[in-house]
Formats: structure tokens, C-alpha cells, sequence
């Protein structure tokens, strides 16, 4: 979720860690005697400060690990997420990649021929714990290389009082809200714009993440950025229906708050939500602890659709990858080592992420306490949900064409056809068959 909602490191500086001690940063290399090996592993820090940063995980799992390996050694480097992508890039660039990464993105390393595949890394049981759709993802030319990590999907978030102030719901608002067409959508914005709302509902096609914003549209109107993981289908006739209803619908009947959605960002629309001026937006799973702080009482439901029928949700992941340094084996027990259930669960527990694998799914879904029941709509989204086409070696570039341009689709006399073919074409070329 890297650049999306998990982008939360405020420190700069790298948090350098072995399995006992904090230590200095060290150049990344390989093996340090006939038998015993160290294993150097760069991982995203999750926190937003240095009482929760993820560095405290990594130290207690290296720990655990080295004592059940002896002979190898774990030293892990911790970098918060505006440089840690950049931070492996580098290395790699240098001829000292990691041996293992955690980070945002695997398909170029793949396609470059640097990483092992998880058949070569991972236990038959491993492997086949990740979730279906996860899985899929993190596959260059049906061969898998992107191991999932955590995982999130998206849900509509509305403000209980303001809806029930504006009649959309009951005012005991026990009953919940359940929207199935975009018809209901629409409805409702317009009665809490009736009743005031500054923002009935919040569109942010704003370069933070207006590839996401756009994907749920797309999926929910029965589209997608791809027909399967081959093919772009960016410009396809359900996805210029669902711009077009979000321009003549939502935007053009001024349903949309004061900020034009092409410059509205994911955070400054959570922030609205929060200070109980906006009525529905779409979300995550981070959105629900900032709203409770705020005191903030809200619903969740999924997108509703352009007809009502059941469509995927969007599902977003972060990846880990092994690269070719010459420790397969030992790179290999590492990664089944935290993928067990246990230390999945710690982590995602830590925070309010969803995992990737089928284990910790069901502990997930079978846990009581925290904030866990509040997850479960996000859980249950997850095994059906659809993710960006990270695979795709070109993703990257699309992604951000789409961040600069899909705001134009929504403004008044957009053309949401013309812009979709235009990225789509130039998307094609970049990924060429």
C-alpha cells in the first residue's frame, strides 16, 4: 500500500537493526564464513512515529529466526516509505542488492531476471497459503515473484449523523445504510447537499491516489484496468460510463464539495470526513481509527454499483521479494518463517492491516477482541477483490498518467472517452504483446 494509505514514516533516517541490537548501517553483501551466512533484509516502516515503528517487529522476528537457524544471521535495515523504494533501487543499482526486500513494487526486478521465484524460495504449505487474488498479482508471465505481504481493500465510508440528519437513514441509524445501485448514491448526496453538507460526497482524483479512486469506480461499474492480467482495458466502454456518471452525476450536480476532484488528495478527503464535512467517501481500514478519534460515528458498506449487482472490491498489497544473491535456501527459510500464522497476525494486528494469507485470514476473521470486528467488511472483501495490474511492468508509468490526467474525465465538459483511449494507448505501447 505503498504511496497509499500505509505512507505514514515520519522519520527520514534508515532504522538499522540485527536480531539483538540497534546497529549502524552496513553495506549489504553476502557470506561471512564457510557456514555461516547473513541474510540482509530492507524492509517499509508502517509507523507514523518511533513508538510504533516497524523496526520493533523486524528486531523480535530476526531474533526468533536466528534461534531457531543457527548459522545464519538477519540484519534488517528499516526505511521509512518515501525512501525506501528509492533506497532498494539504489542498492541494486550498486551490485549489493538485499537478499530479501519488503517494499511497493517487484515486476521490474522480475522481468530483469534478479529475483528467485517463490517455487524456488518457499514450503509447498507456504506457497500455497497466500490468497488467490494476492497471489495472482505478484505473477510475471504465470510465474510468481512478488510475495504478498500485507494487504487492504476499500469500503464507502458514511458520517451516521449527517445522513440521518438529512433523512437517508434513521435517526437511531441501528438499521445501517445499504446503497446497491449508483442511483442510491446519488440519491443520498443529494439530500445531504439538501441538508447542508459541504461535501455530500468527496471524490479525490487528486495525484495522491487517484489510481485507486479510479480503479473502484471502474470495478464497481463492471470495468477494470485490465479484461485479465494480459490485457489493458483501460478505455473500455464500462469504464467511460462510470467517468461520465461521476461527471454529469456527481460533479455536475455539484455533489461533490467545494474542491475540484482532480485536486482533491486521498488525505485532505479523510480529513473532511473526520471534522463531520463530508457525507460518504470511499476508504480504508486507517480511516476508521482517525474518524474514532474525532468522535465520529460511521458506517461502512461496499461500493455500490452502476446496476446493483455484485463487483469486486479493490484489493491493494506491498511485497516482498527475494533477490539472486546466492542464499536461496537460506532467503527461503527466512520467508517461511514469517509467514507463519503467528507472526503474520503480530503484524498485521499492529496495524489494522488485513494479511495475505489464508491462515491469517481465518485467525482474522475468527479474532473477537480489538478492532478486529470492524475489520471483518474488509475481510470479507478480500478474497473476491481485483489489484492494480503490479505485475505489469509498466504499470508504474500508467499509474502515473492516470494520476495526472483522470481528473480532466470529471470536470465539467470533460471527455472521459478521449482521455481514457489516450491512456490506454500509450499503455498498450508500453507493455507491448
Amino acid at each position: 500500500m505503498k504511496g497509499r494509505y500505509l505512507s505514514l514514516a515520519a522519520s527520514g533516517a534508515a532504522l538499522c537493526l540485527t536480531a539483538v541490537t540497534l546497529t549502524g548501517c552496513g553495506a549489504l553483501g553476502g557470506v561471512t564464513g564457510d557456514n555461516d551466512v547473513t541474510l540482509r533484509v530492507v524492509a517499509a516502516d508502517y509507523g507514523d512515529n518511533p513508538q510504533n515503528s516497524s523496526a520493533g517487529y523486524w528486531k523480535g522476528l530476526a531474533k526468533g529466526f536466528e534461534k531457531a537457524n543457527p548459522g545464519v544471521k538477519v540484519e534488517v535495515s528499516v526505511y521509512s516509505w518515501s525512501e525506501v523504494d528509492a533506497k532498494v533501487a539504489d542498492m541494486v543499482k550498486a551490485g549489493k542488492a538485499p537478499d530479501i526486500a519488503q517494499i511497493g513494487a517487484y515486476a521490474d526486478y522480475a522481468a530483469a531476471g534478479k529475483l528467485y521465484s517463490a517455487a524456488e524460495l518457499l514450503s509447498v504449505k507456504t506457497e500455497a497459503d497466500f490468497l488467490a487474488p494476492l497471489a495472482d498479482a505478484g505473477k510475471v508471465k504465470q510465474v510468481q515473484y512478488g510475495l504478498p505481504f500485507v494487504s487492504s481493500t476499500r469500503l464507502l465510508f458514511y458520517n451516521e449523523k449527517l445522513l440521518a440528519d438529512a433523512g437517508v437513514i434513521g435517526k437511531d441509524a441501528k438499521a445501517g445504510w445499504q446503497p446497491k445501485s449508483w442511483a442510491d448514491l446519488e440519491a443520498a448526496a443529494k439530500k445531504l447537499k439538501g441538508a447542508g453538507v459541504p461535501t455530500p460526497f468527496a471524490l479525490p482524483l487528486g495525484r495522491e491516489e487517484a489510481q485507486a479512486e479510479t480503479m473502484m469506480w471502474m470495478l464497481a461499474g463492471g470495468g477494470g484496468y485490465t479484461d485479465n492480467e494480459e490485457s489493458y482495458s483501460i478505455d473500455s466502454p464500462d469504464n467511460v460510463k462510470a467517468l461520465e456518471f461521476l461527471r454529469d452525476k456527481m460533479v455536475g450536480q455539484g455533489l461533490t464539495g467545494p474542491v475540484e476532484p482532480g485536486k482533491l488528495d486521498r488525505q485532505a478527503a479523510f480529513d473532511g470526513f473526520t471534522k463531520g464535512e463530508v457525507g460518504m467517501l470511499n476508504g480504508h481500514p486507517s480511516l476508521m481509527k482517525q474518524a474514532e478519534a474525532k468522535g465520529v460515528k460511521f458506517g461502512m458498506v461496499p461500493l455500490p454499483t452502476a446496476t446493483g449487482s455484485a463487483e469486486p472490491a479493490m484489493g491493494v498489497a506491498d511485497w516482498v521479494m527475494a533477490f539472486k544473491n546466492g542464499h536461496r535456501t537460506q532467503s527461503g527459510k527466512f520467508l517461511d518463517y514469517l509467514y507463519e500464522p503467528k507472526n503474520v497476525t503480530a503484524f498485521t494486528d499492529m496495524y489494522d492491516l488485513l494479511p495475505a494469507t489464508t491462515s491469517g485470514y481465518l485467525a482474522k476473521q475468527g479474532a473477537t477482541g480489538g478492532s478486529a470486528p470492524q475489520l471483518k467488511p474488509f475481510l470479507t472483501a478480500l478474497p473476491g477483490s481485483r489489484l492494480y495490474p503490479v505485475g505489469k511492468k509498466s504499470w508504474a508509468g500508467v499509474s502515473e498518467d492516470i494520476k495526472q490526467n483522470i481528473g480532466k474525465t470529471v470536470q465539467p465538459g470533460g471527455q472521459p472517452a478521449k482521455v481514457l483511449e489516450e491512456i490506454a494507448t500509450a499503455a498498450r505501447a508500453s507493455d507491448p504483446r
